[in-house]
């Protein structure tokens, strides 16, 4: 399946905030079956996932963090973000080009948290050749 223009039209109004079928129903001028209906096609084909997202600017306890990940043998590079992929805390792994192979979002729960996670959790996965890590201070447009 290809998303034609109004396709386009429903998942730039999602990735702005989340709005009820009514209101982009609306907004766009169709019934709000013919959202639900296009929803469920992409949702159904693989083009569009809705899950929630924390702020992390409003939950004090929490850090976002981004690490710069280089993996020591590139053959093992999709294995080796799959296994980052599912360690507790990480949102989001990446492959990348550039000075990293991978980039991987987490989140901890403090300055303690993110050490724990470096030395005990990450390190759990053997062939990683360094790390650069990245607070994330002020967030601006971060849905995509």
């Amino acid at each position: 399946m290809q998303p034609d223009e109004l396709d386009w039209k429903i998942i730039n109004r999602l990735s702005e905030s989340y709005a009820p079928n009514s209101v982009i129903a609306r907004e766009l001028g169709l019934s709000e079956g013919a959202i639900r209906q296009r929803l469920k096609k992409l949702q159904d084909s693989g083009i569009l996932r809705i899950k929630a997202m924390r702020d992390t600017e409003i939950l004090d306890n929490q850090q976002l963090c981004f690490l710069g990940i280089n993996i020591s043998e590139s053959k093992l590079l999709d294995q080796k973000a799959k296994a980052i992929a599912g360690l507790e805390g990480v949102l989001s792994v990446s492959i990348v080009s550039g000075r990293y192979d991978l980039i991987a979002e987490i989140l901890v729960d403090s300055n303690k948290g993110l050490i724990n996670f470096l030395i005990q959790t990450l390190s759990s996965i053997k062939g990683i050749s360094k790390t650069e890590t990245f607070l994330m201070l002020k967030n601006y447009n971060k849905w995509i």
